[in-house]
């Protein structure tokens, strides 16, 4: 892929514009935000006035957007530019509604261009490093290219047909939220009761209780008060609420996944729009303390 446009440059946006860069792309993108087109010219890019601007010649086009609100907004102005050329592959990879990642592909499709949907997981530091993993969705026919174009971005995962990349993305951060809310309320009972966090962590990973939370955010975000991961708390909910979305449509509703909804909801209410998403171990505690106190009324 000799020309890539990536629209949205932002926490993730530009360490995989840098990678694309050093392997060998020339890569074109667009932000809202001057300073997100700013770091684009630092590590190598073309910022571009608009996203039809960047888009024009490219042979691929990114999305890296926060919802399919402003991924179809996105497409409606490349459409109304006429900016998508008849042989560019375009993939998004914002987490997505499923069913609206379809719906975009078959009107893609009535104007033969070939889409595909590629969310990540791995955070900020997956994009900088190349080691995201990128969860496929797209037709037999643009799968060899997806993978020619996603490659240094890391390691890319067949999950099926258009709009099977948002589904699992979707799902993974359902569990990714509920293991860290569950963790929380662990740790904090833990250190509470006088355990030692360290330890509590070593264990954890060392035994059946493990995940991505005791593994990568308490030890890297939590502990150290840093809370910042890159992934904002207000998108963790989103993609929560379009997985119990999904369980609703398929006939298996959620009933932990919907208690985590309104958890995490609470939450969001409560902290800054700006929050990350780690901060809500810290909620979990102030949350416990709330509660031990009307308690004690």
């Amino acid at each position: 892929m000799s020309h890539v446009a990536l629209v949205g440059l932002g926490n993730m946006g530009t360490p995989m514009s840098r990678r694309l860069v050093g392997a060998g792309s020339r890569v074109r993108g667009f932000d809202l935000a001057e300073a997100a087109r700013e770091r684009l010219r630092d590590v190598g890019g073309e910022p571009a006035a608009t996203a039809a601007e960047a888009a024009a010649g490219a042979t691929a086009i990114i999305l890296m957007l926060p919802s399919s609100a402003v991924v179809e907004s996105v497409f409606d102005e490349l459409l109304a530019a006429d900016a998508i050329g008849a042989q560019t592959l375009v993939v998004d990879m914002s987490s997505s509604e499923p069913t609206r990642t379809q719906a975009l592909a078959e009107r893609l499709a009535d104007r033969g261009i070939a889409f595909a949907d590629a969310p990540v997981s791995g955070g900020v530091r997956g994009a900088e490093r190349g080691t995201l993993t990128i969860m496929l969705g797209a037709r037999d026919a643009d799968r060899e290219r997806a993978h020619a174009l996603l490659a240094p971005l890391g390691r890319v995962v067949d999950c099926g047909p258009v709009g099977a990349g948002h589904a699992l993305k979707a799902l993974n951060n359902l569990l990714s939220a509920t293991h860290l809310w569950a963790t929380s309320e662990a740790m904090h009972a833990g250190m509470r009761f006088g355990l030692d966090p360290e330890v509590m962590l070593a264990v954890f990973n060392g035994s059946s209780g493990r995940s991505g939370s005791t593994e990568g955010k308490w030890p890297s975000f939590v502990l150290p008060g840093t809370y910042d991961s890159g992934f904002g708390l207000r998108l963790m909910l989103k993609d929560m609420r379009i997985a119990t979305g999904l369980a609703e449509q398929v006939g298996l509703p959620s009933r932990l996944g919907a208690d985590a909804v309104e958890l995490w909801a609470e939450a969001a209410d409560a902290l800054p729009a700006d929050a990350d998403h780690t901060r809500v171990a810290e909620w979990v505690a102030s949350r416990r303390e709330a509660l031990a106190e009307v308690r004690d009324e």
